[in-house]
């Protein structure tokens, strides 16, 4: 059956339907081999050609959910940084989260001069000798990725801010760089520009094992959008108290109630909470 059917992706390209692809996904879960055996018979009971992946996910999701909502959580994280949206402040407080976790200082919508215009930076990080100029691409569409117009865009911007920075005497000593995050991925070109103009690059799942993914699960950082025993109206309340991060609500029965979630739910949360963020996959 897997070389029978092809599978059709958010970007509408089609593929061959990968029974590994699925397994590897359940397994960084947290999913045991039994219950991925059975998520993987039921997914292909409902196979049919061209079936959209997402289709899939949502078959595989509310099983996960139905047993482990911790396991249900992590395989939803793709969904739930799209979910922090519709603007990009909570994607560039998360971002800039999980660079606290590698140690460095941050600062969120700063303005710099450069030789020619002013510029916002999304994200200004600092470690050691090290000051990262980073630029945030959100996306709240599966499907979409960052073209070759961004590292030119991007590029440009970090040469215009340099040149300013060249012209002072007493300027900083740190050695100054571009970055360009996006929570979906780039294309060939993107890649190819970014890596010829010295422009790192971290999307979804690049660069190869050190991609937004990877980040998340060696952190243990968590949105709260992934979270199962949530409403969404109760995670948009959080995000827009700039609460974006699972492990913010361990032990704050407090700030769930205020929220107007009853004890029982609220006991429900923070187990979630708990074996999420302290879960070794």
């Amino acid at each position: 059956m897997q070389n029978s059917f092809t599978v059709t992706k958010a970007s509408g390209e089609q593929s061959l339907f990968s029974e590994e692809k699925i397994k590897a996904s359940l397994r960084k879960s947290g999913a045991d081999s039994d219950q991925i055996d059975f998520i993987l018979q039921e997914v292909k009971k409902q196979l049919y050609n061209g079936m959209t992946t997402k289709s899939i996910y949502k078959i595989a999701f509310a099983l996960l959910k139905s047993g482990a909502r911790h396991q249900a959580a992590r395989y939803h994280l793709k969904y739930a940084i799209m979910e922090l949206g519709p603007s990009g402040f909570p994607f560039e407080k998360y971002i800039a989260e999980l660079l606290k976790f590698e140690g460095y200082k941050t600062q969120i919508g700063q303005i710099l001069q450069g030789k020619c215009v002013t510029h916002e930076i999304d994200i200004i990080a600092e470690k050691d000798q090290d000051q990262i100029l980073i630029e945030c691409k959100y996306h709240n569409q599966r499907g979409i990725s960052c073209n070759i117009k961004i590292p030119l865009y991007i590029h440009a911007r970090f040469n215009d801010i340099e040149a300013h920075a060249l012209k002072k005497p007493n300027g900083t000593s740190k050695q100054r760089k571009g970055w360009i995050v996006t929570n979906t991925r780039f294309t060939a070109d993107a890649i190819r520009y970014a890596g010829c103009s010295e422009i790192p690059l971290i999307g979804w799942d690049h660069p190869f094992g050190k991609g937004l993914k990877d980040k998340i699960d060696h952190s243990k950082l968590y949105p709260i959008t992934c979270l199962t025993s949530l409403t969404s109206a109760e995670k948009r309340q959080l995000l827009d108290r700039e609460i974006v991060l699972c492990n913010e609500l361990q032990n704050n029965e407090k700030l769930l109630s205020s929220l107007g979630i009853k004890h029982g739910r609220i006991t429900n949360v923070l187990n979630e909470v708990h074996q999420l963020c302290g879960h070794k996959g």
